[in-house]
């Protein structure tokens, strides 16, 4: 069982990576960049799951 908590540990630090690179490209004010970043640090599981439905969208500029 041990084997499984190092994968597990990974693959959440790798979703975590993704998340924080995606709020730094997203359109969302600074402030609310740092807020989600340090949320997404500090809850890793949680704060990943809290980002995926409510945080910044998209933003890129496509003009």
């Amino acid at each position: 069982m041990l084997e499984y908590g190092g994968i597990i540990g990974l693959l959440v630090l790798i979703a975590d990576i993704w998340a924080i690179v995606n709020i730094m490209g997203s359109g969302a004010s600074t402030g609310s960049k740092v807020l989600w970043t340090v949320l997404v640090v500090v809850l890793p599981v949680l704060g990943l799951i809290i980002w995926f439905f409510a945080g910044p969208r998209g933003g890129r500029a496509t003009a």
